[in-house]
């Protein structure tokens, strides 16, 4: 699964992340080195009073971006332009997010990438997982990233089976996404461009770009 199935990187000025890599999850793999090779604690937004910044050494904050109180933020983090972190969101760490982008009340982000113009505004969890660019979760959207065995993620797409090795994988959402409130995507859910999820839907495996589950 390249990561050009799912994303358009033109853009994306950490597009460098996804260079040289056959699987989009190795992006993931390689995310925490990638922040610490980048020069951190770049502060070209300054954080509302009541933002709680953990490590800010390690944390980048681009122009434009808005850090409401109460939000936590906690390095290795790099947050691009022109963004709203809101209050009450929680950022874990090993956290990568692009232009344009609203990480929203009680959202949890956790080794995660958002690309640009991706929006999580309402109590959404993102665990391990990639975000394209122009996707919207809605309320209450839950990007699962543990089996409840404990077992690695084994994928299925298109009847072949991928090792992946990792025992932590949430979701791969493509581009222009629109993923219905209060749905859960199954750790290892890929979503293809343009795939809308309706609300209150459990989804897993490879969902085909264009494609509506309802």
């Amino acid at each position: 699964m390249h990561p050009s199935k799912l994303f358009n990187l033109d853009s994306f000025k950490h597009k460098k992340l996804f260079e040289g890599i056959e699987n989009v999850w190795e992006a993931l793999q390689n995310l925490h080195s990638y922040l610490l090779s980048l020069k951190l604690g770049k502060m070209d937004s300054k954080p509302e009073e009541g933002a709680y910044l953990v490590n800010p050494e390690l944390i980048s904050i681009g122009k434009g971006t808005v850090i409401e109180p109460g939000a936590y933020i906690k390095g290795p983090c790099v947050i691009g332009d022109n963004c709203t972190i809101r209050q009450g969101a929680y950022i874990r760490g090993d956290v990568l997010v692009g232009d344009d982008c609203v990480v929203g009340h009680t959202t949890e982000l956790k080794h995660s990438i958002l690309l640009n113009d991706a929006k999580a505004a309402h109590f959404a969890f993102i665990g391990d997982s990639i975000v394209g660019s122009q996707t919207n979760l809605g309320a209450g959207v839950k990007c699962a990233n543990l089996r409840l065995d404990g077992k690695p993620l084994v994928l299925t797409i298109d009847g072949k089976k991928i090792e992946t090795g990792m025992r932590k994988l949430g979701a791969l959402i493509g581009d222009g996404c629109q993923v219905g409130c209060n749905s859960v995507l199954n750790p290892g859910t890929i979503l293809g461009k343009g795939v809308l999820v309706y609300p209150l839907k459990s989804t897993s495996g490879y969902i085909h770009e264009n494609t509506t589950v309802s």
